[in-house]
């Protein structure tokens, strides 16, 4: 299975949209708001707090806080 280039989350097979750039970079959309908000808005993953990577920075940032003190 492939994974959202935006949330994270694995796509079914029949699902989504495969969107390839003129650089020849893919990009796999489980759903068409993955898709506005990485395209038209040009968001961070990191920063929308509904995706996989903002868990996995997020959870980066408290193992260095509680590494510090």
């Amino acid at each position: 299975m492939v994974k959202c280039s935006f949330c994270g989350q694995e796509i079914p097979k029949g699902t989504g949209k495969m969107l390839i750039k003129n650089d020849g970079k893919i990009l796999y959309f489980c759903s068409r708001k993955c898709e506005k908000n990485m395209i038209e808005l040009k968001r961070n993953p990191k920063k929308v707090k509904w995706t996989e990577e903002y868990r996995k920075w997020k959870k980066n940032q408290i193992t260095k806080q509680t590494i510090k003190n």
